[in-house]
């Protein structure tokens, strides 16, 4: 029988800028005894890359404009926040009280464009965290660094929780990849148990997978923001691969415009 496990990883330091993320990985698993393969998967929360990658603002520092305090007036929001939101997205999608949904930078559709405050220490006033500018280079510098402490090259997935239309919750999704099968597109080659040709089956890897290991690694005050995922391998590649960028839905297919 086909087996996925996750497992996370104990003991891990609050991370800080200029730390190395797979420099840590490697020593905690040295220690535990364990070992790191071709056909694993690390999985590190989104938070723990951006703290390394110094994206930490103090909204006490921010310049807001006009727009950003009109915005705040009619959401109930802090204008330093909505000007945050404005700096990290191309296009502001919803701005309601309950929320503001925005299209990052990168592509990505989420709330508040992934900028949060939980789990991230007050430096000298009230701080937020902002997505690594470029979560798919983040993921390949992570993968290669190991590759040079371990000799081995798993594949590396930035995950981060997010919500889903029309669904309550959230779940944990892949914002950045590296050396893994973003999408399985299984139509025309795939069958059903009747022998029917699949004609509209695209499975998304990368994001049950981080979907998985963000479960296990929590959202709280767990503490464990890194995980393994083992049984995997068939989806992992050699090369980086295209990004998680590679499974955004293009903006020209948008069915809600």
């Amino acid at each position: 029988m086909a087996a996925l496990s996750v497992t996370t990883i104990a003991d891990l330091p609050l991370f800080a800028p200029g730390m190395s993320v797979a420099r840590e990985i490697a020593s905690l698993m040295d220690h535990a005894g364990e070992t790191l393969g071709n056909d694993d998967v690390v999985v590190v929360a989104q938070k723990v890359v951006s703290k390394v990658e110094g994206r930490v603002v103090r909204l006490a520092d921010v310049a807001v404009s006009d727009e950003a305090r009109r915005i705040a007036a009619e959401t109930e929001r802090d204008p330093a926040s909505i000007q945050l939101i404005l700096e990290e997205s191309s296009e502001l999608l919803r701005a309601t009280v309950p929320a503001i949904i925005a299209r990052h930078c990168t592509g990505h559709v989420l709330a508040n464009a992934g900028i949060d405050a939980s789990n991230v220490a007050d430096e000298g006033g009230e701080s937020v965290l902002l997505w690594p500018v470029d979560p798919d280079a983040s993921a390949r510098a992570i993968r290669k660094e190991l590759l040079d402490i371990t000799g081995v090259a798993p594949a590396v997935v930035i995950a981060d929780s997010m919500g889903r239309a029309w669904r309550i919750g959230t779940t944990g999704a892949a914002i950045g990849c590296a050396g893994l099968q973003v999408l399985e597109d299984r139509r025309g080659v795939g069958r059903d148990l009747f022998g029917r040709t699949l004609e509209a089956t695209v499975i998304a890897i990368a994001d049950s997978i981080a979907a998985m290991a963000s479960l296990a690694m929590g959202e709280g005050d767990e503490g464990t923001p890194v995980a393994i995922v083992r049984g995997a391998g068939r989806w992992v590649t050699a090369d980086h691969g295209h990004g998680a960028a590679s499974g955004l839905r293009p903006v020209a297919e948008d069915m809600f415009r």
